[in-house]
């Protein structure tokens, strides 16, 4: 039996560049579910300027492109991007490889919506996510999230694939992060939270946990107390 091979963090990226050319064609119910909650997703596009961190193959990708003015695109897998590259060539996206975890390569209020999804089980330490967000929104602007939903993954579910030219298991290094870290790293950062939801599987029957959890919020002019 082949084992499976346990990755550590900084092997992200290698990871992904592993599963990059089969991501697309593998059952993934987590994929496809995200991109569902993404486009039922009270963002503000039409126009704007936006941010999508973990933009992986580019299944997000087009259809923000296809609403927003202008969407600069990154992710830590030169693999993912090589992939979302020839999906995406609509003339208002820019891609770039860079780690979430350093410091964002824009400048403070440059975009109108950051997007991120299933990237930040990834990531040990979420406040510096959050505060990234913070410096690169506008007063006004949208941070939306969507992560495998924390009941999901201390059920064991975890992002992993099967190499199909070696048939290995590959487990992608995951960290457990409640739902309150996910809110209030939040509203640490200064953010207002609008709203929350947690998603699950198409037929899924009231026992089933849910499969994703997301979360949306807006940065706002905090008001001086007299």
């Amino acid at each position: 039996m082949v084992q499976g091979i346990r990755l550590t963090q900084p092997d992200v990226a290698p990871a992904y560049d592993r599963w990059a050319l089969q991501y697309d064609d593998n059952h993934n119910p987590t994929r496809d579910l995200d991109a569902s909650v993404v486009r039922a997703a009270p963002l503000l596009l039409r126009g704007r300027d936006v941010l999508e961190f973990g933009c992986g193959t580019g299944k997000n990708t087009a259809w923000l492109a296809a609403q927003a003015q202008h969407v600069v695109a990154l992710d830590f897998s030169l693999g993912m991007l090589e992939v979302a590259k020839r999906r995406v060539q609509a003339s208002n996206v820019h891609f770039l490889q860079h780690d979430v975890r350093e410091r964002w390569p824009l400048e403070d209020e440059a975009v109108d919506v950051v997007v991120g999804n299933l990237v930040l089980e990834h990531v040990e330490d979420l406040v510096p996510i959050y505060e990234e967000a913070a410096r690169v929104l506008r007063m006004g602007g949208q941070l939306f999230l969507c992560e495998l939903h924390p009941y999901k993954q201390l059920l064991g579910s975890r992002a992993r694939f099967t190499d199909r030219d070696t048939s290995e298991t590959v487990h992608v290094t995951a960290f457990v992060h409640t739902t309150a870290e996910y809110v209030n790293a939040g509203l640490g950062a200064g953010f207002t939270l609008v709203q929350l939801g947690e998603w699950s599987d198409p037929g899924a029957t009231v026992g089933d946990a849910p499969r994703l959890l997301s979360v949306l919020f807006e940065r706002r002019r905090s008001h001086a107390v007299s």
